[in-house]
């Protein structure tokens, strides 16, 4: 059972990892909508791919102080830190008049999020005793923001402005720092008990973990930037007479609904079993998923994306969990960062050379692209696995 601190600390993180996927989740969504509106400027799919893998690049980029400021100060002021800036942020991007606005507003939204998960993350490995249990809850929540980012944003964009789902996400957070402050107190130093003691960083499985955090970042931006258009063009017999763009966010956010189960599962396992083996097993599982989804249509594309976002999520709270395992609590926030940064900073070129890949030869072959790199994870693990 959770103690009524647990329970605090992983309602106002699970809500700022909602807010930091959902919002990171609004772009792609809006390519179409995008291209339209920013017409006058000729603007391709692979021009607002590499705009995107700019902003995410700095997602990832800005976790690496991040997690070192993290042992400074405390996940505490860092969580505030983020809440504020992505607020302001996002609402620069509800106000921006011009794509060069828009780009700028969009790598501050990047940058100021990247700090969220060196934080959060810390916090929950150094207060909860179920840690992989913690980080499922968590990452669900993050699933549930990955979900409602592209389905908020096409709805947004039809009801009557895409610029609504970024200022109504800018007011989201200010709320959340506001409750933050008032609902997690302020500690000296930041320096409570760590639960899981590690005395030594174990740096040869924790530098394999890294790389597989590589691969797993490249697959996961290839698959997510890409799903709502493939879903628009491709979802043949399926909602027809809807709006393509509602229609691709609708069935992207399906498939990341289908991620909680992941989570679930992967939280509960991580607990029981050896955590590197189940790594090994799930992207074992997610490469051949990744090529099937690629190259389908009609109702198998939707089955193919829900079992792809079953399988993908569980991954997410063992990973987490290997990392606070591999870590000392003085280094776990740079921990965290690192990891972060190789994910979601490197990963994020997926976006801008999948894009360059959809504009030549048509978005589909984009997932059995990213599903090579699935496969390298696979072969990672399986090594973590005889070294841990």
């Amino acid at each position: 059972m959770f103690t009524p601190e647990s329970k605090t600390v992983l309602t106002l993180t699970g809500l700022s990892h909602f807010a930091v996927h959902s919002s990171m989740l609004f772009f792609p969504a809006l390519f179409i909508v995008l291209q339209n509106e920013f017409s006058a400027e000729a603007i391709t799919l692979a021009t607002l791919s590499w705009i995107y893998t700019l902003s995410n690049f700095m997602f990832g980029l800005g976790a690496l102080p991040a997690g070192w400021i993290e042992g400074k100060v405390g996940g505490r002021k860092l969580l505030l830190v983020y809440q504020t800036g992505a607020a302001a942020s996002a609402l620069f991007v509800a106000f921006s008049t011009s794509l060069t606005m828009l780009t700028i507003a969009l790598v501050f939204l990047g940058l100021f999020s990247s700090i969220y998960h060196p934080a959060g993350l810390t916090i929950i490995s150094r207060r909860i005793h179920q840690t992989s249990r913690a980080m499922g809850y968590h990452g669900i929540a993050g699933s549930a923001g990955l979900a409602a980012g592209p389905l908020l944003a096409s709805l947004a964009a039809v009801a009557g402005s895409w610029r609504w789902a970024y200022a109504g996400i800018g007011l989201f957070c200010l709320l959340l720092a506001v409750a933050t402050a008032v609902f997690i107190p302020a500690r000296e130093g930041e320096k409570e008990e760590d639960v899981l003691k590690t005395e030594v960083t174990r740096i040869k499985p924790l530098v394999v973990y890294y790389l597989i955090a590589v691969f797993v970042g490249l697959t996961f931006y290839g698959f997510k930037t890409f799903m709502p258009v493939h879903f628009s063009m491709n979802a043949t017999g399926l909602l027809e007479n809807w709006d393509v763009v509602v229609r691709g966010g609708l069935f992207s956010t399906i498939v990341l609904l289908a991620g909680i189960g992941g989570q679930i599962i992967g939280g509960r396992l991580g607990d029981k079993y050896n955590r590197p083996t189940l790594l090994a097993l799930i992207f074992l599982i997610h490469t051949p998923l990744l090529i099937a989804f690629g190259l389908n249509s009609g109702p198998s594309l939707l089955a193919f994306g829900i079992l792809l976002g079953l399988v993908h999520f569980a991954h997410q709270p063992i990973g987490n969990s290997l990392i606070a395992q591999y870590t000392t609590s003085e280094n776990r926030g740079l921990g965290y960062g690192i990891s972060f940064f190789l994910s979601f900073g490197l990963g994020s070129f997926a976006a801008g050379i999948g894009g360059s890949l959809a504009e030549s030869h048509g978005v589909q072959v984009v997932f059995p692209f990213v599903a090579i790199f699935m496969g390298c994870a696979f072969l990672l693990a399986l090594y973590l696995r005889k070294i841990s």
